[in-house]
């Protein structure tokens, strides 16, 4: 295979010529064996990192510190890089030292050679479009970088607040098809007061439609970034009125509400916003998981357990037991959470670790978000797909555990008082005698027609106070 050789302040080194990435890229690819996930694994940071490139040389071409002839040939380049067409290039590991500079290295090299083989000559040939002095031109990796990690985030989280919208409209959808299904709640796995199952459907999909609003807040401030910062956010290197324009030409190309941070410094270090959206992610991964515990209970059994609805059976549950068919949907999205939960908490570590004017700890920030919001994402179309749009509900066996439940009582407080009805409980907890044997037919404290008034479906569900 035919090599060139590309140096650095370290020395030279070796590469193949068929490659795009140089030598910072072949050296992160040697030194940081961490995760064996790749840049190129989340094509939609390469992007960002293509459209990073291609503001800045827009802004750098208007400013004129960047001839205009080079500065054009890295739009293009950066254009065929936005298009995916090179995302075989970009090799770094994902957790990296060095805070994200063999990312913006891995990114300035590549779009560097693809602009020299655009303009006719060969890789490598660094004199005509450099990587720090031309594609990097009024850049540090330490606005860059975040920026183009920024990005990247809100473009992925449009898309997981869409599958998370969809989550919440199957629960919603299952509550109107199950709203005449009269079912007994239950508070700290005892029987508490009839309600319809249609209800606790959607209160399910009232649950995760909060948190779309909390994504988007999350969203807002992940738009601010700090473009024009340069190394520290005093704006080393970068011309007069770069940041401003850089800024307004990444909103126009990307289509984002992006705006400039107002203190550069501050913005360079601050991981706030990483911490925030992590934490949104963990509180919307906590929230399905308690729903996916939910789901397992009310389907459990179906002889022994509450049998209350039904989970469609995807694969056999028991190498030894037949016919036992496991609720490995909900149990799927559960894992799922515990491991955004513990994603959380990376973040919220390496976000304290920042020190002074830079926090390094950023690959892992980046890591862990973009992990969990994968992550989260295919929970969520799995659960809607393969578990919720499928539950049926078991009305008759429902509607008989509350006639036959002892906490239908609670009704006849306003009727017969809280007295009498603990006596009622108790003897029908003892005997096994219904409620409403021994209150209409054993002690008479209610009549027949009473009985009938309170005890409606509408009545149930919906309660009024009837004296």
């Amino acid at each position: 295979m035919a090599k060139r050789i590309e140096h650095d302040f370290l020395g030279e080194k070796e590469i193949p010529q068929n490659v795009y990435y140089g030598i910072q890229t072949l050296r992160a690819i040697e030194n940081f064996h961490i995760t064996g996930i790749p840049l190129k694994v989340e094509p939609i940071f390469v992007q960002a990192l293509g459209y990073v490139k291609k503001g800045a040389a827009m802004a750098n071409r208007d400013l004129g510190v960047l001839d205009k002839n080079i500065a054009e040939y890295i739009i293009k380049a950066s254009d065929r890089v936005i298009a995916g067409e090179f995302d075989d290039q970009f090799l770094s590991d994902l957790i990296q030292g060095g805070a994200g500079t063999s990312v913006n290295m891995n990114a300035n090299e590549v779009i560097a050679n693809v602009a020299l083989e655009m303009m006719g000559k060969e890789k490598g040939q660094y004199e005509f479009c450099h990587p720090n002095n031309h594609v990097n031109c009024s850049q540090s990796t330490n606005d860059a970088y975040p920026t183009a990690f920024r990005i990247a985030l809100i473009n992925k989280l449009n898309g997981y607040k869409a599958t998370l919208g969809q989550l919440a409209d199957a629960f919603a959808a299952k509550g109107d098809e199950f709203k005449n299904v009269l079912k007994m709640g239950r508070t700290q796995l005892q029987d508490a007061v009839p309600m319809s199952m249609g209800d606790e459907f959607k209160a399910f999909a009232t649950n995760i439609n909060e948190e779309l609003a909390r994504v988007e807040e999350s969203k807002r401030l992940i738009s601010e970034i700090n473009m024009g910062a340069t190394a520290i956010g005093t704006g080393v290197n970068a011309p007069k009125g770069y940041a401003e324009l850089v800024t307004k030409h990444l909103a126009a190309i990307t289509g984002l509400d992006l705006i400039l941070a107002g203190d550069l410094i501050e913005a360079t270090y601050d991981t706030g916003a990483y911490v925030q959206l992590s934490g949104v992610l963990k509180r919307t991964a906590v929230k399905i998981s308690k729903i996916c515990n939910d789901l397992r209970l009310l389907s459990s059994g179906p002889r022994t357990g509450l049998n209350e609805i039904n989970l469609p059976p995807m694969q056999p549950g028991s190498s030894i037991m037949p016919g036992k068919v496991n609720p490995v949907i909900p149990e799927v999205v559960n894992q799922t959470a515990f491991y955004v939960i513990g994603a959380d908490l990376m973040v919220t570590m390496a976000a304290e670790a920042g020190q002074l004017q830079l926090n390094v700890m950023e690959p892992t920030i980046a890591f862990a978000l973009f992990t969990a919001i994968t992550y989260m994402n295919n929970a969520c179309q799995t659960l809607k797909d393969k578990c919720v749009v499928g539950i049926t509900a078991n009305a008759d066996r429902t509607k008989e555990m509350v006639m036959h439940s002892i906490g239908i009582v609670t009704q006849l407080n306003p009727i017969i008082g809280y007295e009498k009805c603990s006596a009622i409980a108790r003897e029908a907890l003892e005997t096994g005698k219904s409620v409403h044997d021994l209150a209409v037919k054993e002690k008479k404290w209610v009549t027949q027609e009473k009985w009938d008034e309170i005890f409606t479906f509408d009545n149930l569900i919906r309660p009024q106070f009837i004296q």
